[in-house]
């Protein structure tokens, strides 16, 4: 879901599990583990507030000299709009850097509105001018989801280049679509119906299994938070109805971010650039897995717009953000100023892919909780086209 959100209402403990009188590293041995138990509150517009717990963990697995530090994030939320969020995300570094270990895994119970394919789609729901008797606008969508995605990547040498694979699959079930207002023409077919009928997909329940190939360019100082340097991502996604997807098809992910220091004294005064790119590359995807707005791992794209509210078979999205320190000396408070943009294409309503641009701009405010491991509660306000807007609470940099 759009932005898994949580801010601490309470102070952290720490805990170590090894005693830090020895120098002696040994490979792959957890040292310097911290987990911080987070009671947690968050707001975004697909979720509505956010209750739970989200517990964080940072640890190395070998000297901290040649070894990223280690992070898992997880959430068990329930939201204002009746939805339960369960979800372990885990980014780990082994001895001297030479494996990272990927993991998302997640179970919701969840709602979401949805608007249809491409970039244009207006607020309210009307008829599609592209798709005759099909609704155009947002509805609303009552489904579970389940993901599991595991991915092992090793280091070529000693660069910062790695390659690896990697099993994904998301079960979607339970699927309902409905109209929030009786003012909506329930006449008309549901976006998601229609064009899951179109294709020969189920209205109610589907499966996207298969493997991944993966490529890294792994840079940056601390992942959860970087400072400097930059990341590379191309992800092949390959899934074979042999392996329990509904049908065989396969897609393109590229991600790249650049943090560009404004000053030497404070790291923390930087700009950061992030580019994305998602695009069905053979076959056809099923319309929850369709890229979306929104659907990046972490759920933070697109702020100022709620997840899923643009959808497509191709996207690219683009932002950049500033941010600063707001203490001459300390770095416990921090200000951010972002813009990004999106655009969608869709075969079925034949529109193109940068036919139609989708901007956002906002502001935010960031609480520093950990220096060491740059932990850090984020409070940002998006605002987007048409009087889309939102407020989004975190843990960690949106990238």
């Amino acid at each position: 879901m759009k932005q898994l959100l949580t801010i601490t209402i309470c102070l952290f403990l720490f805990g170590n599990i090894y005693a830090q009188d020895s120098v002696t590293y040994k490979k792959n041995q957890i040292r310097d583990f911290k987990i911080v138990p987070l009671p947690a509150i968050g707001s975004n517009p697909a979720n509505g507030w956010l209750f739970g717990v989200a517990p964080s963990a940072t640890w190395r697995m070998g000297n901290p000299e040649d070894t990223h530090l280690s992070n898992l994030v997880g959430n068990f939320l329930y939201t204002t709009k009746k939805q339960w969020i369960f979800s372990s995300r885990s980014n780990i570094f082994l001895s001297e850097d030479k494996w990272i270990l990927w993991g998302d895994w997640r179970y919701f119970i969840t709602s979401q509105p949805t608007f249809g394919l491409g970039s244009t789609a207006p607020n309210a729901p009307t008829e599609n001018p592209n798709q005759a008797g099909v609704l155009w606008g947002e509805q609303q969508m009552d489904f579970s989801w389940f993901r599991f995605y595991e991915a092992v990547l090793k280091r070529i040498s000693d660069s910062k280049f790695y390659l690896g694979i990697g099993y994904h699959l998301d079960i979607y079930s339970k699927i309902e679509n409905f109209l929030d207002t009786e003012a909506g023409p329930t006449e008309l077919i549901f976006s998601h119906d229609y064009y899951n009928a179109q294709l020969g997909f189920s209205e109610e329940r589907y499966t996207l299994s298969g493997i991944t190939i993966n490529g890294l360019f792994e840079n940056r100082d601390i992942a959860v938070s970087p400072y400097e340097k930059n990341f590379a991502l191309v992800s092949y996604k390959i899934n074979p109805k042999f392996l329990g997807s509904e049908k065989t098809s396969s897609s393109l992910l590229l991600d790249y971010r650049h943090y560009f220091n404004l000053s030497d004294r404070r790291k923390r005064h930087l700009i950061g650039v992030w580019g994305l790119g998602n695009f069905l590359v053979s076959g056809d995807l099923p319309y929850m897995s369709l890229p979306s707005i929104g659907y990046d791992t972490f759920g933070r794209g697109g702020r100022g717009y709620a997840q899923g509210r643009f959808r497509g078979e191709t996207m690219v999205y683009a932002e950049t953000e500033y941010r600063f320190p707001l203490q001459k000396e300390k770095e416990t408070f921090g200000g951010t100023l972002f813009i990004n943009a999106s655009s969608f294409g869709s075969k079925m309503t034949q529109e193109k892919l940068l036919e139609n641009i989708n901007a956002a701009y906002g502001v935010g405010l960031r609480v520093m909780i950990n220096k060491e491991n740059r932990t850090t509660i984020t409070a940002d306000y998006g605002f987007g086209k048409k009087g889309n807007s939102g407020f989004y609470l975190n843990v960690n940099e949106t990238f």
